[in-house]
């Protein structure tokens, strides 16, 4: 069976979703042993040499991706903003909880896909955010209705809300910018422009981490974020970004919650409540409503 493109960049979100929800477990064990800016720079240090391997062996960068690098320097300082203030909330709060703040980006998405590139909200989608918003609040609360009323959100949880407004406007930026470079190419840019933001962000962090005495939860964390949830994920957003509308990119970060209690559960963690399920359930029903074609 041939896919069409739209479908390509359906399946590309799907592996996307997967691999996010694992550094969401994963990082929310290495947090509480390493300065979030000093994972980064390492991990995303780490994913512009493999990407850059993989580029290379592709044909190597053109001339013409060089020019105008101030939109490669903006789209990766966005992506460090969020990965930094990600790493910064998962010290206090539940990686179940974090993943359902992440489901509020569609939301803000369409809205800058709205401003950006005048990408218009049907009322099915705008049924479907509210639905999934709704959703994401009953997880962030944790299915407490007298929390949910009062709106106390955790700390950790509105670290995270900033971080994900710029992983919002990540998503309409990269075709309003792209000039015609292949995905891995611009992948490339904005890994090695998001590489020295993070250090340039964090290099105190980074001398001061004992890197040695390190436990190895750390290790896994980011060598799983090198590969998986930055180069991978980084390349996967980015052709999607190119052949699916910002809503229904963004569409998919509502599977992620699901994908995570499925990373708790294998990785021995527990189950959530549940009741925390029905917000679970509801995110479900908005990716639905968001994919429909019509």
């Amino acid at each position: 069976m041939t896919l069409t493109e739209s479908g390509r960049g359906h399946l590309a979100m799907l592996a996307f979703s997967a691999l996010v929800a694992g550094s969401f477990s994963l990082g929310s064990m290495a947090a509480p042993h390493i300065a979030p800016a000093a994972l980064n720079a390492t991990r995303f240090l780490m994913a512009t040499a493999l990407l850059f391997l993989v580029v290379q062996a592709r044909g190597g960068v053109r001339r013409a991706a060089l020019t105008a690098p101030w939109r490669y320097l903006l789209i990766g300082g966005l992506m460090a903003v969020y990965f930094v203030l990600m790493f910064e909330g998962l010290k206090t709060a539940e990686a179940v909880s974090m993943s359902a703040v992440f489901t509020l980006t569609p939301v803000m998405a369409a809205g800058f896909g709205w401003l950006l590139l005048r990408q218009r909200m049907s009322r099915r989608i705008a049924l479907a955010l509210a639905i999934g918003g709704a959703g994401a609040l009953w997880v962030i609360f944790r299915a407490d209705l007298e929390a949910l009323l009062r709106f106390a959100p955790g700390r950790g949880e509105m670290i995270f809300f900033v971080g994900c407004a710029a992983h919002a406007v990540y998503a309409p930026l990269v075709p309003r910018l792209n000039r015609g470079e292949p995905g891995l190419v611009f992948a490339l840019g904005t890994m090695v422009a998001g590489t020295l933001v993070l250090i340039l962000w964090g290099w105190r962090d980074i001398l001061a981490t004992d890197w040695s005495a390190l436990p190895r939860i750390v290790w896994v964390t980011i060598l799983y974020t090198t590969v998986a949830a930055t180069a991978l994920s980084t390349a996967l957003l980015q052709f999607a970004a190119m052949r699916l509308p910002s809503a229904k990119v963004m569409a998919y970060t509502y599977l992620i919650p699901s994908w995570v209690i499925l990373w708790e559960i294998g990785l021995g963690r527990g189950a959530p409540p549940a009741l925390i399920l029905v917000g679970v359930g509801l995110s479900v029903v908005a990716l639905l409503l968001l994919l429909r074609d019509g």
